[in-house]
């Protein structure tokens, strides 16, 4: 190896980091590559040069000019920090429809309870090892200083963007959950600008309006925030402030734990970083909650 250091940090916030930020001047076929290990960071241990190659449908050659991009010898190289975090615990590999199946069949789902939970704690630690308090500090000062918030999630992240508007709008006004009912999330952006952000949230496989919304946004002057599942995600290559998440799961829905866990610490950081009248305008909320009787029992 020549000139990439893993000996104090994990390949994911080295390694990856790296070929991330190396994406835009690869070759297309080398980013072919890249990305296929972006999106599989756990294949890189177990593979040789040529199943990876084979995965991402590129040449041999072309992965060991991928490796020597981001300052590897070669494939082996560039390798054997994804084998020890193998050797060390911090990966395993199932055949998790197979493992399913015979779960299924045995009528014991006590292995299955055991990997949920073990998966849930992994997504939110694996999402926040990779996540600084100065990066969030950042996005939320962005937030707060803007016009207009619209945060955008379509399938099941449409209710996770909707819970953190929600969640917001207890000590603010200008946060809006898109795309609204019969409306698309491009027409809910006609009128943004530059004083304005978008929270924008999809992982694998990307949904195509909300990186068409992205686009249109940047185009538009808007500034994004954008959380997904992979440095190689559209929709994080150029935005302002992005985050990358972990949400792996033995079923077969995506999980969205990690992604509520972060939006839900960002909007700390938002309240923290705010102006003093944040805090009487939340307090106000509630108290005229339990003035109109919303709250069962009464005044607090």
């Amino acid at each position: 190896m020549n000139d990439t250091d893993v000996s104090s940090a994990s390949p994911s916030t080295l390694i990856l980091d790296r070929l991330a930020e190396e994406l835009p001047a690869l070759t297309p076929e080398a980013r072919k590559a890249a990305t296929y290990v972006l999106e599989n960071p756990r294949d890189v241990g177990v593979s040789t040069v040529r199943e990876i190659a084979e995965a991402a449908r590129v040449k041999p050659n072309t992965v060991v000019r991928m490796a020597r991009q981001v300052g590897f010898d070669g494939y082996d190289d560039f390798r054997l920090p994804f084998r020890e975090a193998i050797r060390q615990g911090a990966a395993d590999f199932p055949d998790r429809a197979r493992w399913l199946q015979d779960i299924r069949k045995s009528g014991d789902l006590g292995g299955l309870y055991a990997d949920m939970v073990q998966t849930t704690l992994s997504n939110i630690e694996d999402s926040f090892a990779g996540i600084s308090a100065e990066d969030l500090k950042l996005a939320a000062e962005t937030i707060w200083a803007a016009n207009n918030v619209f945060t955008l999630g379509v399938g099941v992240m449409n209710s996770v963007a909707r819970n953190f508007t929600y969640l917001a709008s207890t000590g603010m006004v200008r946060f809006h959950a898109i795309p609204r009912a019969g409306s698309t999330a491009i027409d809910d952006l006609a009128w943004a600008g530059g004083e304005d952000v978008l929270i924008a949230i999809t992982c694998r496989p990307y949904r195509s309006e909300v990186v068409e919304a992205v686009e249109t946004a940047q185009a538009q002057g808007v500034r994004v925030v954008a959380i997904s599942d992979s440095p190689a995600s559209p929709i994080l290559r150029k935005a302002d402030h992005g985050f990358v998440i972990t949400c792996d799961t033995p079923q077969f829905f995506p999980s969205s734990v990690s992604i509520i866990a972060l939006l839900e610490t960002l909007l700390s950081f938002v309240i923290a970083v705010a102006s003093d009248e944040i805090v009487d305008r939340v307090e106000t909320f509630h108290d005229r909650r339990h003035r109109l009787g919303l709250y069962h029992g009464g005044a607090p």
